[in-house]
């Protein structure tokens, strides 16, 4: 099977749930990253721990970590994993929260979805507790970052990767 082929089709075109039943578990990484792009005021007000409903990154860091758990239960053909640990980490600049989500385990098959979900959870949560102060919000730049182990060996997004997925193909 080529990269290129969808692995979740069956030769009829029907969706699958992959079957890695013959995979040996070894040790998977994925890390994955986005921002919560917001007025300065509404940074101020998350660093000052000002806002109404409470610790905007605590509550943020669970909420990606449940959603690292649980990334089978909401993408229909994801296996479900036993997750070794899970963190979610945050930086405040001028204008933006940058989300970091890393996850670990020792699988049969990749953890890319349970990061990305939890990275895309954790910045559907800042919003959630920020939204009344500022609805202009937006969520951008989720991508994966980084993944090691399995077949297809380590994978790390490079600044230039960010650059050639804005330009316009065909």
């Amino acid at each position: 099977m080529s990269d290129q082929e969808f692995t979740h089709l069956d030769p009829l075109g029907r969706a699958r749930m992959v079957d890695v039943s013959h995979k040996e578990p070894t040790h998977r990484r994925a890390v994955a990253r986005c921002k919560v792009v917001m007025r300065p005021e509404t940074i101020t007000a998350i660093v000052n721990r000002e806002v109404k409903k409470g610790d905007v990154l605590a509550v943020a860091r669970v909420a990606g970590i449940m959603a690292a758990k649980r990334t089978s239960d909401t993408i229909p053909l994801c296996h479900p994993l036993m997750i070794a640990s899970v963190s979610v980490t945050f930086e405040l600049e001028d204008d933006h929260v940058a989300i970091e989500a890393h996850v670990d385990c020792i699988e049969r098959t990749g953890v890319e979805m349970e990061a990305l979900h939890a990275c895309s959870v954790a910045a559907l949560t800042v919003y959630d507790m920020c939204k009344s102060a500022d609805k202009g919000m937006t969520i951008t730049d989720l991508a994966l970052w980084e993944k090691t182990g399995g077949k297809s060996g380590t994978y790390r997004r490079l600044d230039t990767d960010a650059a050639a997925a804005d330009e316009p193909t065909g």
